[in-house]
C-alpha cells in the first residue's frame, strides 16, 4: 500500500531575495548494463535512460536553512550536484547568485599522494580561494582538522576522519554564502562534532544558506528549517519542520 505524503508548498517571503532557483530542472542519465557489440547498437536505437531529477522547480532565498530527505535514489544528492554545478542538468535552468562551496564528495580536490599542505592549497584554489588568503588561514585550518603533524603528511596516510575534518576546515576558511552538505558530516569524533556544530550555528546566525542531505533526521531537524522530501526525483513535499514528522511516519507505515 502507498502511502501519500500530504503536500504544503513553500511560499517564498517577499522581503527575502532568491539566491538559488531552479526552473524545470530535469537529469536523465543513460544506463549501460554491458557493453554493447557493434551489431546490437546498429539494431537497438534506443538507449535505457535513467530519470534522477523529473522537472524540479525550487527557490531558495537568503537565510534559509534546507534540509532534504528522502529513501536512497530519490534524486536529493544529484539535486545537490545540479546545484552546486558539478552536474550539469538535461533540462531547465539553474541560477546562483552568490558564493558556494559544496561538501558533496570530502575527497573531490585530494590528491593521495600530495601531502595534507599541499591538499590544503589543492582544494582551496578549487573552490575559488586565493594562495594568499589560504596563506593566511593556514594555521587556522590546521588548528580546525586537528591533524598535528599528519599536515606534513601524506593524504594516503589519513583515516577517513581525517579527510572529514580537513575537508570541512578548509570550507570554512572558505567563508562561503552558501553551504552545500551531504549525508556524513554528523560522524566524526566528539571534538569535531562540537567544532562543527559550532560553525554551523555561527554560521546560521549570519543568515547564510545551509542545504544539508543527512539520514539523521535529528540532525536535520537541529540545523533546518525548511524540509523537502524527496521520492523518484521529485519533490513531494516543502514546507516547515513538521514534515519531518510527516516523513518519520510515512517511513515506519512503509517498513
Amino acid at each position: 500500500m502507498s502511502v501519500i505524503i500530504s503536500y504544503n508548498s513553500h511560499v517564498v517571503m517577499k522581503n527575502k531575495k532568491p539566491v538559488i532557483i531552479l526552473k524545470s530542472v530535469t537529469k536523465k542519465y543513460l544506463v549501460h548494463h554491458e557493453k554493447p557489440t557493434l551489431s546490437e547498437r546498429i539494431i537497438s536505437e534506443t538507449n535505457e535512460t535513467f530519470v534522477a531529477l523529473n522537472n524540479i522547480n525550487l527557490t531558495i532565498t537568503e537565510g534559509e536553512s534546507v534540509g532534504i530527505v528522502g529513501a536512497n535514489g530519490s534524486g536529493k544528492t544529484t539535486l545537490l550536484k545540479i546545484i552546486a554545478g558539478i552536474a550539469t542538468p538535461s533540462r531547465g535552468s539553474v541560477c546562483v547568485t552568490k558564493r558556494l562551496v559544496s561538501l558533496i564528495d570530502l575527497t573531490a580536490g585530494f590528491h593521495p599522494e600530495l601531502s595534507g599542505e599541499r591538499n590544503v592549497y589543492l582544494n582551496g584554489m578549487l573552490i575559488g580561494m586565493k594562495k594568499q588568503l589560504i596563506d593566511k588561514k593556514m594555521p587556522s585550518i590546521i588548528h580546525f582538522a586537528d591533524i598535528g603533524n599528519f599536515i606534513d603528511a601524506p593524504l594516503y596516510t589519513y583515516s577517513d576522519g581525517m579527510k572529514l575534518r580537513l575537508g570541512f576546515a578548509i570550507a570554512v576558511a572558505a567563508n562561503p554564502d552558501i553551504l552545500i552538505l551531504d549525508e556524513g558530516i554528523s560522524v566524526g569524533d566528539l571534538k569535531f562534532q562540537f567544532r562543527s556544530q559550532q560553525y554551523l550555528e555561527t554560521f546560521l546566525h549570519a543568515k547564510k544558506i545551509l542545504i544539508a542531505v543527512e539520514h539523521k533526521l535529528d540532525y536535520i531537524q537541529k540545523y533546518c528549517s525548511r524540509i523537502l522530501i524527496m521520492r523518484k526525483g521529485t519533490i513531494i513535499a516543502d514546507g516547515d519542520i513538521k514534515q519531518l514528522g510527516i516523513y518519520r511516519r510515512s517511513f515506519f507505515k512503509r517498513c
